[in-house]
């Protein structure tokens, strides 16, 4: 099922027209290169540094906002939510200073968009593994709507940016989208699919993405990440994502309270 999008662009400081008009139709665009591979083994070795010490500490939460934890092929404790990650390593939050960033920010004209490194979730990774008695293998259809009602707040455009550290052909599962979903009204946002089902759907499309790349989603399109086939390391799929968002700065801190739909995750 699904489809395989082979489009892939280069980001540069400016996105181009084509580029932009690209985005606006489907609501997902996908960036080859945007990091070495140098760079990810950096970034994977900081977030092997930062889990080993949450977990030594003890700590069940970053600001309000839950952690996952399952466990690796070994079955070894590990985070595989773990959250607010540039605000612990200067090396990520330097990552998040590329001037490439702010090339994606007409992507949510007329709004002004900025990097949510201290709101939201911040800079996140989802760190899929397929083993025996695991509990983070896939993420079921949703938009990025509800959070917002949750708050209280109007629904707002906002930008799931997301950096790719594993090579994951798209028989592998990874990221679905349908694309035009962000256009199609409130009622589509809410009701268009059963949240957090995992049915494969005629219209989904994938990618075959390789370390380094960057895919960026509108938080109001459909979107899944569908389970790998396989498991334990081959099933790995490792995604950095922060958001891109609009509307009054809300900042978190450590005395934040944890909103109500981290429960209901």
């Amino acid at each position: 099922m699904g489809k395989i999008i082979t489009t892939a662009f280069t980001l540069g400081e400016t996105l181009t027209q084509e580029q932009l008009d690209y985005f606006n139709k489907n609501g997902v665009i996908r960036f080859k290169n945007f990091i070495s591979r140098d760079t990810v083994n950096t970034i994977i070795s900081e977030i092997n540094r930062i889990e080993k010490e949450w977990l030594a500490e003890g700590r069940t939460k970053v600001n309000g906002t839950l952690l996952k934890f399952g466990i690796d092929e070994f079955g070894n404790k590990i985070i595989q939510r773990p959250c607010f990650l540039s605000l612990f390593s200067p090396f990520l939050h330097e990552l998040l200073q590329d001037k490439r960033f702010d090339a994606l920010k007409p992507m949510l004209y007329p709004y002004e968009g900025r990097i949510g490194e201290d709101e939201k979730d911040g800079l996140v990774l989802n760190h899929y593994v397929r083993v025996e008695g695991g509990v983070f293998s896939k993420m079921g259809w949703h938009t990025d709507c509800p959070r917002d009602l949750f708050l209280g707040e109007k629904i707002m455009p906002m930008l799931n940016v997301g950096i790719h550290l594993d090579d994951v052909p798209f028989e592998n599962g990874g990221l679905r989208v349908l694309p035009g979903t962000h256009k199609k009204g409130v009622f589509n946002l809410m009701f268009g699919k059963r949240y957090y089902s995992n049915n494969d759907d005629k219209n989904e499309v994938g990618f075959n993405i390789e370390a380094g790349d960057l895919t960026v989603h509108e938080g109001r399109v459909w979107h899944r990440a569908k389970q790998s086939p396989y498991t334990g390391a081959a099933s790995r799929r490792r995604v950095l994502y922060v958001p891109m968002i609009t509307g009054k700065y809300a900042p978190k801190n450590e005395k934040s309270k944890t909103a109500l739909y981290h429960y209901f995750r």
